[in-house]
C-alpha cells in the first residue's frame, strides 16, 4: 500500500514538496449527484424557480470553487487552472441533477482536488438555492472519474 504523502516522517501533517517535479498537463474529471423531488427538480429544469437560473449559477459557483480550492483545503497546491468544464445534467428518471467537472492544468502536482471541490460547490449551490422548496435533497455518489498526467499518469473508474 501507497504511504500517505502529506504527513512528515515523525506523523506530522505537512505540505508535499514538489518543487523537483516536473510540471506537466495535468487532467481530472469528477462527478456526482444531487436528488431532489421531482417538483424541485421541475423548478430548476423549466426556469421556474424565483431565485433565478439555479443550473448557471451552479456551474459558475463550480468554476469559481475550482479557483479556490487551495483556501479551502489546507495542504493543497494552488494551480493555475487552464480550464474547468461543468457539465450539469438533469435526470427526470431519477430526480436528480448529475454534475461532472472536468479541470485542467500545467503544474507539478494533480488537479483532482480542484475537480471534486468543484463538484461539491456546484451541488451545494443548488442545495442552497432550493432548499426553501426542499430540505431532502441529498448529495450522493461524488468521485473521482479519471485522471491524467505525472508520474503515477492516467487512471480511470472502472465501469460499474
Amino acid at each position: 500500500m501507497a504511504r500517505l504523502t502529506h504527513f512528515n516522517t515523525a506523523g506530522d501533517a505537512h505540505m508535499v514538496d514538489v518543487g523537483d517535479k516536473a510540471e506537466s498537463r495535468r487532467t481530472a474529471t469528477a462527478e456526482g449527484r444531487i436528488y431532489m423531488l421531482a417538483e424541485t427538480l421541475a423548478l430548476v429544469t423549466e426556469g421556474r424557480h424565483k431565485k433565478g437560473d439555479v443550473l448557471a449559477v451552479a456551474r459558475v459557483a463550480a468554476i469559481m470553487a475550482a479557483k479556490r480550492t487551495a483556501e479551502l483545503i489546507p495542504l493543497c497546491h494552488p494551480l493555475p487552472l487552464s480550464h474547468v468544464e461543468v457539465t450539469l445534467t438533469p435526470l427526470p428518471d431519477e430526480c436528480a441533477v448529475q454534475c461532472v467537472v472536468s479541470a485542467e492544468t500545467v503544474a507539478r502536482t494533480g488537479v483532482e482536488m480542484e475537480a471534486l471541490t468543484a463538484v461539491q460547490i456546484a451541488l451545494l449551490t443548488i442545495y442552497d438555492m432550493c432548499k426553501a422548496v426542499d430540505r431532502g435533497m441529498t448529495i450522493s455518489d461524488v468521485r473521482l472519474v479519471e485522471k491524467s498526467g505525472g508520474r503515477s499518469g492516467h487512471w480511470r473508474r472502472a465501469a460499474e
